[in-house]
């Protein structure tokens, strides 16, 4: 799938070329981190740095066991235009008030200088060794937006109605599709017609994507975070219900609402493709499989299309230097299952495989293209402890920690301060029974119940020092990410 006209690699070109000149030659990595909304990527960045700026425990990133990793800090970063990535900001929300911070609603950026000693004996006699990692934090609700640059508003609109009119949408998207079949697309324009279709779907879209139901195909993203966008015609309209074939009539409702489809793209998809995405070196995709489940079988399936469009949106294929100063390739994609603290340690190669069976056919496109992709459950802070209660005679493998306010479990609603001992449930050893269909389930996915934990206190040494952020596989995740361009 091609998002790019010769203009725009043209463009992209010298914009890589600018960045490469800006750093004066130096080695650099830019990291994408996205994924869809609460899947943790505020979290995920603000971990990876606290990590590597504080000399957190990272058994198994090479460069941190081997004694090569210098250190990190943050410098000023690459594009003065783009909002800072609020690091210190998110830190003290963690550490301090210890509640989660808000979830990404615009594109940031932060620069990690990371300085270490080269793996090899020539590499070090050279002197130590210099990274300027630029993390790009964007929405993962704006990658689902770019496949709308090969569509028309016909292709559009005929997808979207199909999916509201599906049994597990129908009900939440009732008022915006009775309303729009009264709506005549051949009929005049008319701004407030367009504003109301506009706002009951977007409500379609809010609802779809929060609550209970968890499902992830909600283009166009930008709807539910449009941000000094709100109320500009690029932003306010909505599919229409239109004939198989012709053209939509001059000065017609249908021609209005396909202008300001056009329009979407071109103020807001294309060059948020062209300025940030078309330039990056390495993704990781967060994912929250766990909400998944909690809203059932059709949220993981409607998860799996996702999963398939984002994918398709990359540029995956092998790194070279020239490639880095004229026409950047993704080179290495990370699939992550976050909030792996929620489960025991015994269930977290399943969660694994269950991301596997989301992204298998999507990952085997990469993969065809040369860049490596690699699936892992982790958890960039976690938030609770183990154990193991015995109910009936029975050992259960528990979590420890405490609920957030407002979490509601067995008809008790928690306050936030106390502690708690979970059974989650166990997930099954074949992923695939999660995708059949209801009556040929061998788990129920109703035996499943995941909450969220308020964050950890910080631990403290004896000599006062307080640690790291504590987390799950983050250390693999960097290794597979920045492991060889530290060596």
């Amino acid at each position: 799938m091609s998002f790019t006209t010769l203009s725009d690699g043209a463009r992209i070109a010298l914009d890589n070329m600018a960045d490469f000149a800006w750093s004066l030659g130096s080695p650099s990595l830019r990291l994408g981190v996205t994924g869809l909304s609460r899947a943790g990527k505020t979290v995920f960045i603000t971990a990876l740095i606290h990590n590597l700026t504080h000399g957190g425990r990272l058994p198994m990133f090479e460069p941190w066991r081997a004694g090569r990793l210098l250190g990190a800090e943050i410098r000023p970063q690459l594009h003065p235009d783009v909002p800072t990535f609020d690091y210190r900001g998110h830190v003290r929300k963690l550490t301090d008030a210890r509640v989660w911070p808000e979830s990404t609603r615009q594109i940031s950026e932060l620069r990690l200088t990371i300085a270490y000693e080269s793996a090899t004996f020539l590499g070090r006699s050279l002197g130590r060794g210099k990274l300027d990692l630029d993390i790009v934090d964007y929405p993962g609700e704006w990658l689902l937006d770019l496949p709308l640059l090969s569509k028309d508003f016909r292709t559009f609109s005929r997808e979207t109605l199909e999916r509201a009119r599906e049994p597990r949408r129908n009900g939440i998207a009732t008022d915006w599709l009775v309303h729009s079949a009264g709506i005549d697309p051949l009929g005049p324009a008319d701004d407030e017609t367009a504003g109301r279709l506009h706002e009951l779907f977007s409500a379609y879209l809010g609802a779809a994507r929060g609550g209970s139901l968890a499902l992830s195909m909600v283009p166009p993203g930008r709807f539910l975070m449009p941000g000094d966008l709100a109320g500009s015609p690029a932003l306010t309209f909505a599919p229409l219900d239109l004939p198989e074939t012709g053209e939509a009539p001059r000065d017609s409702l249908w021609a209005m609402m396909e202008s300001r489809f056009e329009a979407y793209k071109d103020v807001v998809v294309r060059p948020f493709f062209r300025t940030h995405f078309a330039r990056l070196d390495r993704q990781v995709v967060l994912v929250d499989v766990l909400a998944a489940l909690n809203g059932g079988r059709e949220a993981l399936l409607d998860l799996e299309v996702a999963l398939g469009e984002i994918l398709a949106c990359f540029r995956p294929g092998h790194a070279s230097w020239l490639g880095q100063i004229l026409t950047r390739r993704i080179d290495r994609i990370l699939f992550a299952a976050t909030k792996a603290d929620h489960l025991h340690h015994a269930s977290h190669d399943r969660l694994e495989l269950i991301l596997r069976r989301l992204t298998d056919r999507a990952i085997a496109r990469a993969s065809f293209s040369g860049a490596e992709v690699d699936v892992k459950a982790l958890a960039a802070v976690r938030a609770t402890r183990e154990a193991t209660i015995r109910r009936n005679g029975e050992s259960l493998p528990c979590i420890l920690g405490v609920p957030q306010e407002g979490e509601l479990f067995d008809d008790h609603l928690y306050d936030g301060k106390e502690e708690i001992a979970l059974f989650p449930g166990d997930l099954p050893d074949n992923p695939q029974a999660l995708f059949r269909a209801p009556e040929a389930e061998e788990q129920p996915l109703d035996a499943l119940r995941f909450l969220r934990f308020r964050p950890p206190p910080v631990e403290v040494t004896a000599e006062g020092v307080s640690l790291s952020l504590p987390h799950i596989r983050l250390d693999r995740a960097l290794d597979f990410l920045l492991g060889d361009r530290l060596a």
